[in-house]
């Protein structure tokens, strides 16, 4: 209704300045232009081209018309397009990082609405944003959802081998690094909220590596030598997507074999688990 009235108003007030131009164009021919404006030269050929142009958009005004309509259809094609070429060719994946990228994560975290959760066997970058998830908690109520490698399990060994870091006792101490931050963001949430933060631990070989704010997923590969963190990473959006499901089941997974780490205590949760 309202894209109507604008083209009735504009198709008005285009005939309304053809008529005048014409009407200008007849008085100057009677005589009547330089009685009422002697000399005035300059405004009849002003007048005269603007009638022309008038005109012609009158005459090409249904083509304007069609125009304005296929730049909409276009723009809402490229929007819904998009989306669908991210479903469809793209399998879900939006952007490709080279390493992590810890300002759009600390971002996500804080504008996530109902969870977020870390797939890891380690977090060596926990203490950029541990503020963040004990401010999720206690004021927005957000899931937490933490899995990390169970340090005693033989894929920690296997991937001590692997980072080629010399130093035997590593992984141990950088899951319990892990865990002690944890056990801040813990302490600091009020205690009717502390059933939001869960930690589990996992003994299995470590697949990927994944960082998730609601629907939006930060996957990597654990490569030879090199952090999970420093490896590129693969944005993915939607839990529906092809790649958002593979990444969904595989957290789920995991989860489900991971055990609990009871954080009031979590050296002696370790210890049970031995």
């Amino acid at each position: 209704m309202g894209d109507g009235f604008r083209y009735r108003a504009e198709r008005i007030a285009l005939g309304a300045m053809a008529v005048a131009g014409i009407a200008v164009l007849l008085a100057d021919l009677l005589g009547w232009l330089d009685k009422m404006a002697p000399g005035g030269a300059l405004p009849k050929i002003t007048l005269l081209i603007l009638s022309t142009v008038t005109l012609f958009l009158l005459m090409e005004f249904e083509r304007l018309k069609v125009l304005d309509t296929i730049s909409t259809q276009m723009s809402d094609l490229h929007v819904d397009g998009l989306g669908e070429l991210r479903r469809t060719r793209y399998l879900g994946a939006v952007q490709v990082h080279r390493t992590f990228p810890h300002a759009p994560f600390l971002e996500l975290v804080r504008t996530a609405r109902w969870q977020v959760s870390i797939l890891q066997t380690w977090i060596p970058n926990l203490h950029l944003f541990v503020r963040e998830l004990a401010k999720a908690i206690a004021e927005r109520q957000v899931e937490v959802r933490i899995l990390l490698l169970r340090p005693s399990s033989l894929a920690a060994g296997l991937r001590h081998d692997a980072l080629e870091t010399g130093e035997p006792d590593r992984e141990m101490m950088d899951v319990e690094g892990s865990l002690r931050l944890l056990k801040s963001v813990y302490d600091e949430v009020p205690p009717e909220l502390r059933n939001k933060l869960q930690v589990k631990l996992y003994n299995s070989l470590p697949s990927i590596a994944v960082y998730k704010a609601d629907e939006r997923y930060l996957v990597s590969s654990f490569l030879h030598g090199k952090l999970a963190i420093d490896s590129t990473q693969i944005e993915i959006e939607g839990s529906g997507t092809v790649m958002g499901q593979e990444v969904q089941v595989e957290l789920d997974n995991l989860w489900s074999i991971g055990r609990d780490v009871d954080l009031r205590d979590w050296h002696m949760s370790i210890e049970s688990m031995d």
